[in-house]
């Protein structure tokens, strides 16, 4: 049932409040020296725009208001402005701080009392003292009459409520120290204002729940707490400083409405208590709401007509009402009245309460005066820091410690790889599963056959090589033995055998190095076929599937193994939660750390800096909190998870399934180390077949360069002996001798006679893009070859003296000549077969070798080699 309607409505009277007034004041100037004195001229221009942005709010502010939006935004900023101004520059009567400034500002209640002083708090309180009046205009200026209006209004009125809540908590105190002050700006005037703003918007909140029809219950308790604080208000006006501050008529508005919103909420309860038939307290609420008007009357002077008007229409309520009911008890009930005074308190129930200020007010996002940071807001800030950083630390620790405890605990106890054997899924460490997957991504056991038989294929190539070789050499010493038995004495030129002798030596020690080699291979060879069977464990894909499985007891008593293994697993899963919440935590702390920035509220501090650490450090202890409940849970479920584990160790036998586990791991182990044994043996085969058919190559260029000059020296030794024999004289460019030699394919044949200096120069004769020793000259010395396997080649480029490589592995300097001495251009034709089968153009006379061409390069394993199933430890050279 609706409530019937009172006369309140007409009482919307409300009170607002007028600004301060103030003097002008230069701002500008003062604090433009003080940055140009303290910091530089330079900084004092590029701050130039702040200074002016400042001077304007100012003056902006000593002028009459345009609108009250605009208004309440000026203030607004102009407060922020102060807050940056207030940490920056020392404005105080000092002689080291800016002392040319001082802040007038007038009473708003007796405009002929002011203060003023030489520091920033007078201008502070003074403009918040202004943003509270401007909202209380702002709620006045709503139109109350309509729902929407009266809800503007009540967001108005918390608004001066929360601006004078906060000049009394921030402000108020630091204004009133010293000797110039007014009462405006007190803390006990500022808390009287904030509990009139807060009645005038309890009061528009009322008018809507009666608009709205509520329940005489609910509108009993919002007129209740309307009139609790319109009596705190009248409270504090009627005690020092305020008693003798405030006009007359203040005061009688104030005491009448906490009068008549305590008859409003007696008489809206008295209709909830005739519904409910206690007609005694009715009598008595009704009885104490008509006293309570009645005693306020005496004090009306000065009241505004509404006011009276609402309360003499109440009073006529409460009197009809209260008539009505005496009668019905007189007839009905016949109950006792309770006193007023033995009455419980009528229920009151806020529905507003002041607007928190901290975030309209903060200064802390403003840009103004950035650049400038005071010493003391630089060290403070270094110091917060370091508290910082000490959390963060602390926290980290305990985050990696509890994780390590885990997993130490967890590996103690055989888990979680106990529970996957079980089901099949074992695994193995991870640093022998990656030794294993290395090992099967280069072939596996399997590849090393193959790459024996490249080892095989290049032992062969180089026997061929080596063959060719020693062929050249005999072929050219027939020829000279031929020739010689033919001319007898007449043949003078020194014997093959005496010029070849160093070449021969070192085709012998090639033939000694490739009969070691292959012994070498033959070992491999052996090694590989007796270990194959161990190493075979190492082509099981995937390499667990080698792993012995847990197995379940073939007899159980109780048959509980499932409920055992499901409430491992259940403990398992919610202990992987709790790392998965401390690596959660740890993100968030770095996060925090990382958007901790409180220097802009350094800056814009005015209280103690160890108010501000304690408020700015208090948000990191919910995460500490949280850290040490996931440490403290971690270790209760860790304790259960001890003993789950050990039931289960206990029914599935443990202690035997790791000792076969074990086992297969060093099984795997060995077998990964013969394949790496082995590997390496023929990698190193490999490399040394490739410097070993470098080397021949090199000589058996040599070789076929020796057998070249030969043949000049030949051929001109046959046409001085015809000579000799014809007693004929040869004239440059004719060829008409009686007695002549083939001579080799491609050769240009000489007729001019040779002098001795000549022969000389034939016999030294070599390819001139290829510099060389006469063959004529005795040798350099060589070092003997030193065989070896088990050693490492050295680079087969690396030495000057060139001597046969050994077989693998061995120590001491290259025996090879540099690659660029050695390894002819490839665009060159060559004169040797390079490879078995093949017949190049100097034995087949196909075409004539040009003065000056190189042969082309040897065999150097292109092709077939390797293999398409070749390891990936060998590389093509």
């Amino acid at each position: 049932m609706a409530a019937p309607s009172s006369s309140s409505a007409t009482a919307n009277v409300m009170l607002a409040i007028f600004e301060k007034k103030t003097v002008t004041v230069d701002l500008y100037r003062p604090l433009r020296q003080y940055i140009a004195f303290t910091y530089s001229e330079r900084e004092a221009q590029n701050l130039e725009d702040d200074l002016l942005a400042l001077k304007q709010m100012r003056s902006d502010l000593e002028r009459p208001a345009d609108s009250l939006p605009a208004r309440r935004d000026l203030l607004q900023s102009y407060f922020k402005a102060l807050c940056l101004v207030e940490s920056r520059f020392p404005i105080s009567p000092d002689r080291d701080h800016i002392n040319s400034i001082t802040f007038t500002w007038y009473d708003a209640f007796k405009q002929k009392q002011k203060a003023a002083q030489q520091n920033i708090h007078l201008e502070k309180a003074a403009v918040l003292f202004n943003l509270g009046a401007v909202y209380s205009q702002l709620g006045l200026s709503y139109d109350r009459s309509s729902v929407d209006g009266r809800r503007q209004a009540v967001q108005a009125f918390i608004a001066a409520a929360g601006a004078f809540a906060f000049l009394r908590d921030n402000a108020a105190m630091k204004a009133s120290i010293g000797s110039s002050t007014t009462v405006d700006v007190s803390v006990e005037c500022a808390g009287m204002l904030e509990r009139l703003m807060l009645a005038q918007a309890q009061e528009c909140v009322f008018e809507n729940t009666i608009a709205k029809g509520s329940t005489a219950m609910v509108c009993t308790k919002i007129a209740r707490q309307v009139g609790l604080y319109y009596e705190e208000a009248f409270a504090a006006l009627n005690v020092a400083p305020l008693n003798q501050h405030f006009d007359r008529t203040w005061i009688s508005h104030v005491q009448l409405k906490a009068a008549l919103f305590y008859g409003e909420a007696c008489y809206r309860y008295s209709l909830e208590l005739h519904q409910k038939e206690e007609i005694a307290e009715e009598i008595a609420r009704l009885k104490s709401g008509i006293s309570a008007l009645s005693e306020a009357k005496k004090s009306s002077k000065g009241a505004a007509a509404q006011i009276l008007e609402a309360i003499t229409k109440l009073e006529t309520n409460l009197n009809r009402n209260l008539e009505r009911a005496v009668k019905e008890n007189d007839r009905v009930y016949l109950m006792r009245v309770p006193s007023p005074s033995t009455l419980p308190p009528i229920p009151a129930f806020s529905m507003v309460k002041s607007m928190l200020m901290n975030e309209v007010l903060d200064a802390s996002k403003e840009r103004m005066f950035s650049s400038l940071v005071p010493d003391s807001s630089a060290k403070a800030l270094s110091r917060y820091t370091e508290m910082v950083d000490d959390i963060i630390r602390t926290q980290a620790e305990k985050l990696q410690q509890g994780s390590e405890l885990a997993r130490v605990r967890l590996k103690d106890m055989d888990l979680p790889d106990s529970i996957l054997a079980l089901e099949g899924n074992a695994t193995l460490p991870t640093d022998l599963k990656e030794d294993v997957e290395a090992v099967q991504i280069c072939g596996g056991p399997a590849g090393l056959e193959a790459e024996l038989g490249q080892l095989m294929d290049l032992r062969r190539v180089n026997q061929e090589l080596l063959v060719q070789t020693e062929e050249l050499l005999q072929k050219e010493a027939r020829e000279d033995a031929q020739f010689r038995s033919q001319f007898g004495t007449r043949w003078t030129r020194p014997q093959s055998s005496t010029l070849t002798k160093n070449l021969q030596d070192r085709l012998n020690r090639f033939a000694a190095n490739l009969k070691q080699a292959s012994e070498s291979d033959a070992r491999i060879d052996r090694s590989v076929k007796e270990h194959m069977a161990l190493m075979s464990i190492l082509d099981c894909r995937p390499i667990e599937s080698a792993l012995p499985n847990l197995a379940r007891p073939i007899m159980s008593l109780d048959a509980n193994e499932d409920a055992i293994v499901g409430a491992l697993k259940q403990s398992l899963r919610q202990l992987e939660t709790l790392g998965a919440q401390r690596a959660g935590l740890e993100d968030m702390l770095k996060e925090m750390k990382r958007k901790d920035d409180i220097l802009p509220k350094l800056m814009t501090s005015t209280g103690s800096y160890e108010d501000l650490f304690r408020k700015e450090i208090a948000k990191y202890d919910n995460i500490c909190e949280d850290i040490a409940q996931n440490i403290e849970a971690q270790e209760q479920l860790l304790l259960q998870i001890q003993a789950q584990n050990d039931q289960f160790a206990a029914i599935f036998n443990l202690e035997d399934y790791k000792a076969s586990r074990e086992k297969s791991y060093k099984q795997i182990a060995a077998a990964i180390a013969k394949f790496r044994e082995i590997k390496e043996n023929i990698n190193e085969g490999l490399k040394f077949y490739v410097t070993l058919q470098d080397a021949i190559t090199n000589i058996k260029q040599q070789c076929s360069d020796f057998a070249m000059t030969r043949n000049i020296q030949c051929r001109e030794m046959i046409e001085d002996v015809q000579r000799q024999m014809a007693g004929l004289s040869f004239q440059d460019g004719k060829n008409n001798g009686a007695y002549s030699y083939p001579t080799p394919a491609g050769q240009p044949h000489q007729t001019q006679r040779a002098t001795p200096q000549q022969q000389t120069d034939a016999v030294n004769v070599t390819n001139p893009s290829r510099p060389q020793a006469p063959y004529y000259q005795p040798p350099p010395p060589e070092q003997p070859a030193m065989p070896g396997y088990p050693h490492s080649l050295p680079p087969p480029y690396g030495s000057s003296t060139q001597q046969p490589p050994p077989p693998y592995h061995v120590a001491g300097p290259s025996p090879y000549p540099q690659q660029a001495q050695q390894q002819p251009p490839p665009s060159h034709e060559y004169g040797q077969p390079a490879y078995p089968g093949w017949r190049g153009p100097y034995y087949n006379n196909a075409h004539a070798q040009q003065p000056g061409s190189l042969p082309r390069p040897p065999y150097t394993i292109p092709g077939p080699y390797p293999p398409p199933h070749q390891s990936g430890y060998y590389k093509q050279q």
